[in-house]
């Protein structure tokens, strides 16, 4: 058994995993799991570097995490970089701050290796669910970019690309520097036209129109990530965020539509009512939202089984 740290650190938020994890048995045992939203990718897309302020909210958030993994007494940590820091001219920056803090150098790994850490970290325990059968396709949605996965017991074909909630909306949703209140029809247009071509890219390398259709050798749609996750709260009608009860849980394609929909014509202040709703995704949501659907529309996904366990879960069996 080996206590283990594990941190990921993307462009809308950064979490924490601090786990017993035991190879032998293949068991995670969750000691402490958190998020905070420090929006890391502030303005990356426009300007290629990540902003001032940014960079102290992720430093904040890395302080806590520091007292969190010294008070359990992690033997092993292992910070991971995700989109915003792999697109930032000053990333060194990043890095010199977070070692400063946490004693570890972050690692600005690669799509390819972001996507191995989630699909590991989202069917470890599917593998030989009664109810829930490979092949699978990960989907990992993020801030910066998207990974799509597709594999059985071990990753088959991978590919990120540069869609992801904040990117889409600092990209299409913001005019005067502020984020649209309601969309209009051109903004809503070109979000799905991005959304389009990066579909199209992720299927150079993963097979992804009808491979999620219900029959015989079609994959399980398995979504990661706060969108997803948000998503289906929604659906399920929470009064607040519940990860017990949203782990595993299964949305229907046309749930998704219609909350889609809705969060379209929604303004910010009838999103930020919404009881599940993080207030660090009011304003980034319906993008996502809208990355979710075209996905399922794709693939011919009749369901999404969401997962709580992720690319966290992968970094820590990494390091077990």
């Amino acid at each position: 058994m080996t206590r283990v740290a594990a941190v990921d650190c993307g462009t809308n938020s950064i979490r924490l995993l601090v786990a017993d994890a035991d190879p032998a048995t293949g068991e995670l045992t969750e000691l402490d799991r958190r998020m905070t939203i420090v929006r890391l990718g502030q303005g990356v897309d426009r300007t290629g570097r990540l902003a001032p302020e940014a960079l102290e909210r992720t430093f904040a958030a890395c302080r806590e995490y520091a007292e969190v993994i010294r008070t359990l007494g992690a033997e092993r940590v292992r910070f991971v970089a995700t989109s915003a820091s792999r697109d930032a001219e000053n990333r060194e920056e990043f890095v010199r701050g977070v070692v400063d803090i946490l004693g570890v150098e972050p690692e600005v790994i690669t799509g390819d290796q972001e996507a191995a850490f989630s699909f590991t970290g989202a069917t470890k325990e599917l593998t030989g669910h009664e109810h829930l059968s490979g092949p699978f396709l990960v989907v990992d949605l993020g801030g910066g970019s998207t990974e799509f996965v597709s594999g059985d017991d071990g990753v088959r074909a991978a590919r990120s690309v540069d869609i992801g909630c904040v990117r889409l909306t600092e990209r299409h949703l913001v005019v005067d520097g502020q984020v649209a209140d309601v969309p209009t029809e051109d903004q809503i247009s070109a979000v799905r036209a991005d959304i389009e071509r990066a579909l199209d890219l992720a299927e150079e390398t993963v097979p992804l129109t009808g491979a999620c259709r219900p029959g015989e050798g079609g994959h399980t749609l398995v979504g990661l990530a706060g969108t997803v996750t948000t998503v289906a709260a929604i659906a399920l009608g929470l009064a607040e965020y519940d990860p017990a009860a949203i782990h595993h849980a299964r949305v229907h394609a046309g749930q998704v539509g219609e909350i889609t929909a809705k969060l379209l014509t929604s303004t910010h202040e009838e999103r930020a009512a919404i009881g599940a709703m993080h207030p660090g995704r009011v304003d980034v949501i319906t993008a996502g939202a809208l990355v979710l659907l075209a996905i399922m529309n794709r693939t011919g996904a009749e369901e999404v089984v969401v997962s709580e366990h992720d690319i966290l879960d992968g970094i820590a069996w990494s390091i077990a």
